[in-house]
Order: structure tokens, then sequence, then C-alpha cells
């Protein structure tokens, strides 16, 4: 074995220890943002993929399209994140700001991520940065992406969930697969890719055995389904995510 195989052995089973193998009580999860998140009931998605894997999961929405970190803390375009804040305890919060943030607003990036994060951990909470991905026009915009939002999880002591670098590996891996739905926000495949992320990222498990086809449940009790991926393309993001070497100090699972 050698020494490459050897330290992505060693990660995934630190990542394997996850707090969600410890019990199964239910975590607790807000996301706030904008329509990268709430695109194709991300969410939702990531609830029904824990479900199926017997994880109690339950998130919370706190987006508004188009909305930055600063008008979520100034509560502008009317998000509501400072009064679910005060109302609701969570145990984490994803912080999502706008998808040229770090490129055209850097210091206010900083500036409120900063400001949240001491406000969630205020309501006892962990923050949690939500890395964005590139624009389908621009690829390049995640040579900046990246190193801003790692830099500012390193600053805040917080973790960060690294989606912009899976999504573009899928761009590049299989440049077939429309991982957009419009220049900048994802598809269907996009979403479902993102939750899987997110999935794999709080609880440290396999994602191989999340399926192709995601339901929930409406408020009268019937099925509803979120999702219909074909076996190929699901197979292949599932794999994706699986392989990718998550770090210790970019996911939730201690």
């Amino acid at each position: 074995m050698n020494l490459k195989k050897l330290i992505f052995g060693i990660s995934l089973l630190l990542i394997g220890n996850s707090v969600f193998a410890q019990d199964n009580k239910q975590t607790d999860i807000l996301f706030v943002g904008n329509s990268f998140t709430y695109f194709w009931n991300m969410p939702q998605m990531l609830e029904a993929m824990a479900e199926e894997q017997g994880i109690n999961i339950k998130t919370t929405q706190s987006t508004v399209g188009g909305s930055t970190l600063e008008e979520h803390f100034n509560q502008k375009k009317n998000t509501q994140t400072i009064k679910i804040l005060d109302s609701v305890k969570f145990d984490y919060v994803i912080l999502q700001d706008h998808s040229l943030a770090t490129i055209d607003n850097l210091k206010d990036f900083e500036e409120y991520s900063k400001k949240l994060s001491d406000i969630i951990r205020k309501r006892g909470a962990q923050p949690v940065l939500y890395m964005t991905w590139g624009y389908h026009s621009n690829p390049l915009l995640q040579d900046k992406i990246t190193p801003a939002y790692n830099d500012m999880a390193k600053e805040l002591n917080a973790k960060v969930i690294p989606v912009g670098p899976i999504f573009m590996k899928a761009r590049q891996l299989r440049p077939d697969l429309n991982m957009y739905f419009d220049d900048k926000h994802p598809s269907p495949e996009g979403s479902y890719l993102i939750a899987l992320v997110f999935y794999k990222a709080f609880t440290g498990k396999s994602v191989l055995g999340i399926p192709d086809r995601l339901t929930t449940k409406a408020y009268d009790g019937e099925p509803l389904y979120l999702m219909f991926m074909d076996s190929e393309t699901g197979e292949f993001l599932r794999q994706l995510v699986e392989g990718f070497e998550f770090n210790t100090t970019n996911t939730i699972a201690e």
C-alpha cells in the first residue's frame, strides 16, 4: 500500500467516526443563503438521503434569491435569518454567500461571515461554510472561490463543505453531463450531487447506497417525489463523492 492510499484510508476512518454514528438523535440544520441552496429542493434531498440511511436530519431554510450574507445579517430583502436564530435552536448553521461574493465583495464576505458566525455561536450552534462553484461560462472562478472559503474557515475555526471543487470535478470528468440549469444554477443532477456532498460531510458514511429516487411526504402524508436520477448518472455522482478525499478539517464528522 502506497503512502497516498494509506493517508486516504486513515482519512476515511476518521471521517467514519461521525457524530451521527453515536446515536440517532435529531440533528437540526439551518441553511442560510439563496438559490444556490434551494434550487431543486436540495435541503429536502439531504433529509431524504439521511432518512433512507436511518439518520435523523431536520433542515430549515432562510433563503432569498440573490441574497448575500450582508443582507441576511442586516435583515434586508425580507430575510428572516436573525429572527429564526433568535427563536429556534439549531446544531449547525450553513452559510452560503452570493456566488460572486468572494470575487467582487471579498471584504463583505469576510466581515459578514464573521458577524453571523459570532451570532450563531452565541445561540449555541456551529457555523459551517458552504463553498460554491464557478460558473459554466467561467470555471476559473473556482480558483478564487476555494481559497477564500478555506481561509475564512481557518480564521473562524469553522468547517467548510467543499461543494465547489467536487462540482467542478464532475464537470471535468463528465463533460457530457449537464451540471448547470443555466450559467450558474445547478441542474437537478447538480443539486443531487450537492446533497450527496452534504450527506457525506455531515455523516462520514458511504453514499454508495443512496438511491436514485428520493422521496419525502407532503403535508397530507402522500408521497412527494424530489428526484429521479438515471442509474448511470446516479452511480457516477455517488462514486465521485465517495472517492473524494474529504479531510477532517473540512468535514463535520469527527
